[in-house]
């Protein structure tokens, strides 16, 4: 507070003096004294008061409590296996991929099927890994957020072996061992003609050689054309809604007969479990990805083929004629009373074949 104070003091003095003349000199004039002025008091300003200056008080400062974010279904499952989750950045795509293994271990790369993403090989990862392997298990076109284009297109056979070889660039895999299930299997046939040269070892489980499909598919007497009329539904626009009505009845009927509970199959419904995404996989489908025919070239890379028996997808013609396109080793083994889903159903027997099969072929043997 800013204060000012002045203080005025005024003194008038009127002065008179008159001088008379008389000629009597002994008379006395008389001398009219101007009346006395009365000076006001002088006013006794009081001093100015210092103020002290106001002390500003710091704001108390607020701490936003933590949040803790609860764990994903995926999270969830993989928690204790040494499983950690990783992406590729490939062609303008992010892919989401699963890793296990001492990083200077030899390579292996699992690819997956439908409808299933890369915790397919969750067994597998922690069996190779534990063999000392560096095993990575992508979630492919489609299947990744990152990696979901809308057209269908784009889910030609040619640009997924792309992504294949560029997940391999980018995990730092000159050559590698391929193993595949369903789809990854189909996949991973292709990979090997497309390019034998960067694998050690083709492990392609339940789906035959491209051209034995086609034989099968198209013998009027063979029941794989019955097995395959699924497909008539797959690709037919907006399946994937059918698949995801009354809680994602049609999906989960899948992985219950894969044995499958609750908890085992939430990561699948987590990342499936919207349009979108279900879509996307079945645009695999409806690109005719696996348009392969009776022309395609015989593999040149050492093979193992597993089949099963009980599989209700693909028939035994198809797999006892695949050993005809395989130009190099080659080893079919069937198991007895297991069903299409392997990786899960069949865990330990597919993990033993593996791992023997692999540790017969160093990279430089592929």
């Amino acid at each position: 507070m800013r204060s000012s104070s002045r203080c005025v003091v005024a003194l008038l003095i009127l002065f008179g003096v008159f001088s008379l003349g008389c000629a009597d000199a002994d008379v006395a004039v008389p001398t009219t004294v101007a009346p006395t002025t009365t000076v006001a008091p002088t006013t006794t300003v009081a001093p100015t008061t210092t103020v002290a200056p106001t002390t500003t008080v710091a704001p108390t400062t607020t701490v936003a409590p933590t949040t803790t974010v609860a764990p994903t279904a995926l999270e969830q499952q993989l928690s204790g296996t040494g499983i950690s989750t990783t992406a590729f950045d490939v062609g303008g795509f992010r892919f989401d991929a699963l890793v296990a293994g001492p990083v200077d271990g030899r390579p292996v790369m699992l690819l997956h099927g439908f409808p299933s993403a890369g915790y397919q090989w969750r067994s597998q990862m922690v069996a190779l890994a534990d063999a000392g392997y560096r095993v990575i298990a992508p979630d492919q076109r489609g299947y990744s957020p990152g990696a979901r284009p809308p057209d269908i297109a784009d889910y030609s056979m040619d640009l997924l072996v792309e992504d294949v070889f560029g997940i391999a660039d980018a995990a730092g895999f000159e050559k590698f061992h391929l193993v595949g299930h369903d789809w990854g299997a189909a996949v991973a046939w292709a990979a090997a003609i497309a390019d034998p040269d960067r694998l050690v070892t083709l492990n392609p489980v339940s789906v035959p050689h491209p051209a034995a499909f086609a034989t099968a598919l198209s013998d009027p007497e063979d029941d794989q054309s019955e097995m395959s009329g699924y497909m008539a539904s797959f690709v037919q626009p907006g399946f994937e809604d059918v698949m995801l009505a009354g809680d994602a009845g049609g999906l989960r009927s899948i992985y219950e007969s894969a044995g499958l509970d609750e908890a085992e199959m939430a990561p699948y419904l987590e990342a499936l479990g919207t349009s979108e995404a279900l879509g996307a996989a079945l645009n695999w489908y409806r690109a005719a990805a696996f348009a392969g025919g009776r022309d395609v070239p015989p593999v040149v890379v050492p093979t193992l083929f597993v089949w099963s028996d009980q599989d209700c997808c693909l028939g035994r013609t198809g797999a006892e004629q695949t050993v005809d396109f395989v130009d190099a080793p080659y080893r079919f083994e069937i198991l007895e009373g297991v069903d299409h889903w392997v990786p899960e159903t069949a865990a330990d027997a597919l993990n033993a074949l593996l791992l023997d099969h692999l540790a017969a072929y160093l990279p430089e043997d592929g």
